[in-house]
């Protein structure tokens, strides 16, 4: 069993904190490419081959024969990942607290008095974010591989982001979608998605690597 650092927005974070959260997509690095024979295959630099990703999903083990989360940088079955986020230390006053930007002041002990304001605080930002300051740890249950836009409405949601259709603030514009039908969570998905990545990469619709994922409750400083 192996843990890595994960960086979740704050957005993310808190669905993660509500049990919305239990898949996240990253794209794959390299891309595969498209087979001579039909399909795509990946140049695996873990296995020094190229896989044919069409063929290999369908073995029934898991992908590529049980050895897909080899493949996958985030980790496989039974691996953890601590999340990254944007932290601070509370300073003198309170030197075992750490502060998360991601739902400050709420998680803040209620013995603890004249909190600075959030606009006031040095945020480390969630890249620098040490194991040790994580209070957040996922285990992973599940990982395969296919297109962003593939995701399917049942998956959006399992991604933490609620339906647009009743014009939630976070997503003005996503109650119809070009073709003017009500929006859904994949739609919802797609907005966030663009908001981090770009729009020209949902266009790309690259590979993506799906991880699903169960959080430990009570386990947030546990070390290999």
């Amino acid at each position: 069993m192996i843990e890595r650092g994960m960086i979740f927005n704050e957005e993310m974070v808190r669905a993660l904190l509500d049990g919305r959260k239990t898949q996240t997509r990253r794209i794959m690095k390299p891309q595969p490419e498209v087979c001579p024979r039909g399909g795509h295959w990946w140049p695996s630099n873990v296995f020094k081959t190229m896989l044919h990703i069409e063929e290999e999903m369908q073995n029934g083990k898991g992908g590529w024969g049980g050895v897909v989360g080899n493949a996958c940088r985030f980790g496989d079955v039974g691996d953890r990942i601590w999340v990254r986020e944007t932290w601070a230390e509370a300073g003198a006053g309170a030197p075992d607290l750490k502060l998360y930007r991601a739902n400050y002041p709420a998680h803040v002990p209620s013995h603890y008095e004249n909190v600075p304001r959030a606009e006031d605080i040095r945020w480390t930002p969630s890249i620098h974010m040490p194991r040790w300051a994580s209070r957040i740890l996922l285990e992973i249950s599940d990982v395969r591989v296919e297109r962003l836009n593939s995701i399917s409405e049942e998956d959006a949601r399992a991604e933490g982001v609620p339906p647009a259709g009743d014009l939630l603030p976070d997503y003005p514009d996503t109650y119809l979608t070009p073709a003017g039908d009500f929006a859904t969570a994949k739609v919802a998905f797609q907005r966030l998605w663009q908001s981090i990545y770009g729009e020209e990469s949902w266009q790309a619709n690259p590979w993506v690597w799906v991880i699903t994922f169960r959080r430990i409750e009570g386990a947030e400083h546990e070390t290999n």
